[in-house]
């Protein structure tokens, strides 16, 4: 030994560590935002991958949604000056 003493990194038991390869860039936004908003690096991946999760699995369908209520008429017959009537014209 060079005279260093060898001290074990103490991890959470409920957690595990991985890697992920970022380019310098990425790198650098990470850096950036665990400064910015005071948080480890860590966390902001699990919040980035937390989101990412839940934009993924959020419902899509609501598009769609009251699509056929209504009378059956269409906004191409309603006259222009009644629609530009809302806007001041």
């Amino acid at each position: 030994m060079d005279g260093r003493l060898l001290h074990p990194t103490r991890y959470p038991t409920y957690m595990r560590k991985t890697s992920v390869y970022l380019d310098d860039s990425d790198v650098e936004r990470l850096r950036r935002l665990a400064v910015e908003e005071g948080r480890s690096q860590a966390e902001i991946v699990r919040a980035a991958l937390s989101a990412y999760e839940q934009a993924r699995t959020a419902p899509r369908d609501f598009a769609l949604e009251g699509a056929w209520a209504g009378d059956g008429s269409s906004v191409a017959d309603v006259p222009e000056e009644e629609l530009l009537a809302g806007f001041g014209a």
